[in-house]
C-alpha cells in the first residue's frame, strides 16, 4: 500500500481519505471515493449498479453512518464522479480497480456490497480476492450468474447509442415497483446520465457476453442475498440460483421492491446490512 494523490491536492498517507476524493487505479484514471463516517467501525464497501453512482446510496449512507458504521462508496471507471476512459469495461478489470482503492485504503475486515453490476463485480472480486480483507459478501439485485440476454443487451445498446436519455427515462419506469415521486424519478435520471456514452454501452456488451458462473462457484465468505421478487430487470429467480450455488448463504425475499430494494424497502435492507456487517 502507497501513498496516493487525492484530487490533485497533497499526498495523503495510506488510510485516509477526504470525505470524497480521488484514488488513481491506473495512469489516467482516478475513482472516486466518498469516505462517510471514516472514523466508524465495521466498514461496508458499497458497489453501485450500472448506469449509476454511489449516490443511489445515499438512504444507506443516512442510516448506516449513524449508527456508527463507516460507509464507503465508489463510482466505478466511467460512471459518477469517476474518470472515464473509453476502455477498461470487463469484470475483471473493474474488480481489479476496486481491490487497488481497497488496499490503498487499508481496509481490513470489510463488508463489500453490490447492487445488480455492482453485484457482479462484487462477485468476481470475492472469487478473485477473497482472502485479502474481505469478511462478508452482499449481494442486492445482483446480475450474476448471468447479466442481460443477447435480445435485451441489443436493444438496450441500440438505444444507449442512439438516445441515451430515452433509455435512461424507460429504465425508471421499470426500475421500481412501488411509486417514487417525479423528483425522485428526476434524480435518479441525473444520475444516470452523468455517466459516459460510451461507458454506460461497454457495460451492456459486458452484461451480454461475460458470464460469472466459475466465479460464484469460487466465493467463500459469508454471503447475504437480498432481491425484489417483482424485478423487472434481473429475475428473482437469479437470485435463487445463488444461493444455491453459494454454500451457506442467506436469501431474503424483498416482497415489495422491484430492482430498487436500496430504496423501496430502505429500511429492511438497511436493518439487514447493520446486523450482517456487525455479526
Amino acid at each position: 500500500m502507497g501513498e496516493y494523490h487525492m484530487g490533485g491536492g497533497p499526498i495523503h498517507s495510506a488510510g485516509s481519505i477526504a470525505m470524497g476524493d480521488y484514488i488513481p487505479v491506473e495512469p489516467g484514471v482516478r475513482l472516486y471515493v466518498e469516505d462517510v463516517n471514516p472514523g466508524g467501525a465495521n466498514p461496508i464497501v458499497f458497489l453501485h449498479g450500472w448506469p449509476l453512482s454511489h449516490k443511489q446510496f445515499e438512504y444507506q449512507f443516512n442510516a448506516l453512518a449513524a449508527a456508527g458504521y463507516r460507509c464507503i462508496g465508489i463510482d466505478w471507471r466511467g460512471f459518477g464522479n469517476s474518470d472515464k476512459p473509453v476502455s477498461g469495461y470487463t469484470f475483471d478489470r473493474l474488480a481489479e480497480d476496486i481491490r487497488i482503492v481497497i488496499e490503498t485504503l487499508g481496509l481490513r475486515q470489510f463488508t463489500l456490497a453490490g447492487h445488480s453490476t455492482g453485484g457482479g463485480i462484487a462477485i468476481k472480486y470475492a472469487s478473485r480476492y477473497g482472502g485479502s480483507g474481505l469478511s462478508r459478501l452482499v449481494l442486492i439485485s445482483a446480475a450474476a450468474p448471468r447479466g442481460f440476454t443477447k435480445e435485451t443487451a441489443d436493444r438496450m445498446l441500440a438505444a444507449a447509442l442512439n438516445d441515451r436519455p430515452a433509455m435512461m427515462r424507460n429504465l425508471v419506469d421499470i426500475f421500481f415497483f412501488q411509486y417514487v415521486t417525479e423528483p425522485f424519478a428526476e434524480w435518479f435520471f441525473q444520475m444516470g446520465m452523468q455517466a459516459a456514452g460510451w461507458s454506460t454501452a461497454a457495460v451492456i456488451v459486458m452484461l451480454r457476453d461475460e458470464n460469472l458462473e466459475d466465479d460464484v462457484r469460487r466465493v467463500n465468505v459469508p454471503t447475504l442475498i437480498v432481491h425484489g421478487v417483482h424485478d423487472k430487470t434481473i429475475p428473482f429467480s437469479q437470485a435463487e440460483e445463488l444461493h444455491g450455488k453459494i454454500a451457506g448463504s442467506r436469501l431474503v425475499p424483498f416482497h415489495y421492491s422491484g430492482h430498487g430494494a436500496f430504496y423501496e424497502e430502505r429500511g429492511k435492507l438497511n436493518q439487514l446490512l447493520g446486523q450482517f456487517a456487525g455479526s
